[in-house]
C-alpha cells in the first residue's frame, strides 16, 4: 500500500504535469499563429508527452493501491514573447520540473517506498534529456539567429 504523503505527492504531480500540457499547448498556438508552424508542431508533441506523464503517474498511484486524483488546473499564459524567450521559458520550465520530480523522489524515499522510487527515476533520467534538449533549442535559435529562425523552424517541425 502507497503512503498517504507519497500518493499526495503523486497526485500534486499529475496536476502539474497536466499543467505543463496546457502550457506547451498554449505555447504551440502561440507559435502557430506567430507563423512558426515547426515549433508549434513541436511544443504540441511536448503538451501530449507532458499528458502522458500524468497518466503514468496516475496508473502508478492505482497500481500501488492509492487513488489518483484530478485536482483544478490552474490557467497558464498565453502570450510568450520571441521564439527565443518561448524556448528560454520551455528550458526553465523543464528546470522546475526536474526539482518537483526530485522532491518526490525523495518523498518516495522518506516513505521507504523502493519500487516508486525505481519508477520515479526513469522520469528524473528524462528530465536530463527535457533540460538538454531545450537548451540545445535556446543555443540553435541563438546561433541561427533571426534570418535562420525558418530553419530551426523546420528542424523542429521534424520531430517525430
Amino acid at each position: 500500500m502507497i503512503a498517504e504523503k507519497l500518493e499526495q505527492a503523486l497526485n500534486e504531480q499529475v496536476t502539474a504535469e497536466m499543467w505543463s500540457s496546457n502550457l506547451y499547448l498554449a505555447m504551440s498556438f502561440y507559435m502557430e499563429r506567430e507563423g512558426y508552424t515547426g515549433m508549434a508542431s513541436w511544443l504540441k508533441k511536448q503538451s501530449q508527452e507532458e499528458l502522458e506523464h500524468a497518466m503514468m503517474l496516475a496508473h502508478w498511484t492505482i497500481k500501488r493501491g492509492g487513488k489518483a486524483m484530478v485536482d483544478k488546473v490552474d490557467v497558464v499564459p498565453n502570450d510568450f514573447g520571441t521564439p527565443l524567450e518561448v524556448f528560454q521559458q520551455v528550458y526553465e520550465h523543464e528546470c522546475r520540473v526536474s526539482k518537483m520530480i526530485d522532491n518526490l523522489v525523495d518523498v518516495a524515499s522518506a516513505a521507504r517506498d523502493k519500487a516508486s522510487q525505481d519508477f520515479l527515476w526513469g522520469f528524473v533520467r528524462e528530465q536530463v534529456e527535457e533540460e538538454e534538449t531545450a537548451q540545445g533549442i535556446v543555443d540553435m535559435i541563438k546561433k541561427a539567429g533571426e534570418t535562420g529562425l525558418y530553419t530551426v523552424d523546420d528542424k523542429l517541425g521534424a520531430r517525430k
